[in-house]
């Protein structure tokens, strides 16, 4: 019941100040037992052709992939699943119930994607606990929403997919959430993913706005892998005329602003 599980999409620990939300989240490819290739969150519709480009990287068809793992349906993590045509499809039940509850318009949940998973044939709505996938549990987190899922996964490294419960290393080192519901039931539920985190040397924990982490043995928070994000714009009249934004810690120094 191994699992190992990589980084498609890197989640980027940022928000836009004038556009809306960011929105650029943590997609996962997991392989285990029986043949299953799984995704953890699908990210927004604006990460499809990175999404498919990584997928053939790791040489996954859409079509080979049997399972998809939501953590929660805000549209920055779950507006991708039709792209995977004979997915099971593994969503929170309580999740989904209140998210069809809402109102459309919404500034979160995507509406129309909502009401088609829930009829969808290859829905799996989970509870806490057992997923139906061996090696795969799940419990609620809530805070970023009522009825966050958290993932874990066995493997000879086991592996623990967070997504918004703490969003990026601030938040866990913090215990508070930039942006959350319930600020005190956010504070026990990442208090309960650092300890979860430290139970098992060794663990990854993946955020969902930020690179893949593991503990030192001091404790320290240890990234995995570099940091890619940039933006291309074009502020004249000339076509060939690029200016690209590096927005990694190395290639963009920023203006700090202190909050509190």
């Amino acid at each position: 019941m191994s699992w190992t599980v990589e980084i498609l999409l890197q989640g980027y620990p940022g928000k836009s100040k004038y556009h809306g939300g960011l929105g650029w989240s943590t997609v996962a490819l997991a392989r285990g037992p029986e043949g299953r290739i799984a995704l953890l969150d699908t990210g927004g519709f604006g990460a499809r052709r990175r999404l498919l480009a990584q997928l053939q990287a790791a040489g996954v068809a859409p079509e080979a992939v049997t399972d998809l793992l939501l953590t929660h349906l805000h549209y920055d993590h779950c507006l991708n699943w039709p792209m995977f045509p004979k997915a099971a499809i593994h969503a929170g039940d309580a999740e989904l119930e209140m998210a069809l509850c809402l109102s459309d318009g919404d500034p979160l949940y995507p509406e129309f994607t909502v009401r088609a998973l829930a009829r969808h044939p290859r829905l799996r709505r989970l509870r806490d606990g057992e997923t139906g996938l061996p090696g795969v549990t799940c419990f609620t987190a809530p805070g970023h929403t009522l009825h966050h899922l958290v993932f874990v996964l066995d493997g000879v490294r086991r592996t623990i997919f967070s997504a918004d419960v703490a969003k990026n290393r601030a938040e866990l080192a913090s215990g508070r959430a930039d942006m959350t519901l319930d600020a005190g039931a956010h504070a026990a539920s990442i208090a309960r993913l650092n300890a979860l985190w430290r139970e098992v040397p060794g663990t990854v924990l993946m955020p969902g706005h930020d690179l893949a982490l593991t503990l030192d043995a001091a404790g320290g928070m240890v990234p995995h892998g570099q940091r890619a994000c940039a933006i291309e714009a074009w502020f004249t009249q000339q076509i060939e005329d690029v200016t690209r934004f590096d927005l990694t810690e190395q290639g963009w120094a920023g203006s700090r602003i202190h909050h509190g």
